[in-house]
């Protein structure tokens, strides 16, 4: 794959091919532990002796809505959710990364999913390329954003930081210790032709509290050469939106002295609202924030 937007129409065919086998980028889980919920500040789960935080996206307000409701009729804090991963990593290496999880449903309420069925506590579902990533020690499951036409149109008319955030990867540190095929390390002084690619793998895998990875349980497809068409933002504009947004810190985000009336601390022309683009929509697995 390039680092430009992955796929172009003419693969369509061969994505819908995936599609119908079940070949996609996902990573969806179930997760059992304490939940604090706060309308606003960070929600939170504890797992055993640690806590993580508990996200949700505006269209899953109904479930954390309903998840609260479950929580104050029956007294209960501790509930067995359906989520999504999300794990920031940070520049060095040495740093660790930070786990958290964002909402998808729960079992005790309106909201069952079918996927709690399917899998047992701790357990998640992943399917992603297996490889080294260059700010983690741990391999990776790398989780990118499907492709569909809908959503390469919706890139094309996307400012930059639009494109960046809607393209975001998961990478999910996974322990596999005898795994058919070695993860993928990117190494520069091999040259392109020789230096292969990472392998498309479809697995369960066990999230190991307070270790903040997941250790493999099974594969539940072969392990596949060719992974299914993905969006990918480019370097151009990762570099873009990381310099505005060095940009707008330096500038501390301070409005000019004729946005102002004549000191009085009150905006003569305050900027339009910017109108949100409706985003395709995801499919099981992928992660909205």
């Amino acid at each position: 794959p390039t680092d430009d937007e992955q796929v172009n129409p003419e693969t369509a065919s061969q994505v819908d091919a995936h599609l119908a086998s079940g070949a996609i980028f996902q990573a969806v889980g179930v997760i059992t532990g304490e939940v604090n919920l706060k309308s606003e500040g960070i929600s939170t789960v504890t797992i055993g002796r640690n806590q993580y935080p508990l996200f949700y996206i505006g269209r899953k307000l109904r479930v954390f809505q309903a998840l609260k409701k479950e929580i104050e009729t029956t007294g209960n804090r501790t509930q067995r959710l359906v989520v999504y991963p999300k794990v920031i990593h940070f520049p060095k290496k040495e740093q660790p990364h930070q786990i958290g999880f964002q909402l998808v449903g729960f079992d005790r309420g309106r909201f069952q999913e079918v996927v709690s069925r399917d899998l047992e506590d701790l357990e998640f579902k992943f399917s992603g390329l297996w490889q080294f990533i260059p700010v983690c020690q741990t391999p990776c499951v790398s989780v990118f954003r499907n492709f569909s036409s809908e959503r390469l149109e919706y890139i094309k008319q996307a400012e930059p930081a639009q494109k960046v955030k809607f393209m975001k990867s998961s990478h999910l540190p996974l322990l596999w210790k005898d795994a058919p095929v070695r993860p993928f390390r990117f190494n520069p002084k091999v040259p392109k032709e020789q230096l292969g690619h990472p392998v498309f793998v479809t697995l369960k895998a066990r999230f190991l509290p307070g270790r903040n990875v997941w250790g493999f349980v099974a594969l539940t497809a072969p392990p596949q050469e060719t992974a299914p068409k993905f969006l990918k933002a480019s370097k151009q504009d990762k570099a873009t939106v990381q310099q505005e947004s060095k940009k707008n810190k330096h500038q501390g985000l301070r409005p000019s002295k004729k946005d102002y009336i004549g000191g009085n601390g009150e905006r003569s022309n305050p900027p339009p609202k910017p109108i949100p683009k409706k985003k395709p929509p995801l499919v099981e697995g992928e992660t909205d924030l």
